[in-house]
């Protein structure tokens, strides 16, 4: 989880790719800009948020999660 939270790029690939694959093959989407633009939205609203935090300790970064009840510090 910490090697996805560091790249969230990678997340947003990711999850496009897999919701191109799903309206493609199940819900038979055949416009193709529809598809890759309806699949890029969906992938980043569900992708990781980064906010910086400063701390007395210095300054860290916080990612959240949409469905992850406990966010994720790191240095």
């Amino acid at each position: 989880m910490q090697y996805l939270a560091k790249k969230p790029y990678l997340v947003i690939f990711i999850l496009t790719l897999v919701f191109i694959f799903i309206f493609d093959f199940f819900l038979n989407v055949d416009h193709i800009l529809f598809r890759t633009s309806i699949s890029s939205f969906i992938a980043v609203i569900l992708s990781p948020r980064k906010k910086k935090l400063i701390t007395e300790t210095g300054e860290k970064t916080q990612i959240t999660w949409l469905f992850l009840k406990k966010p994720i510090i790191l240095d």
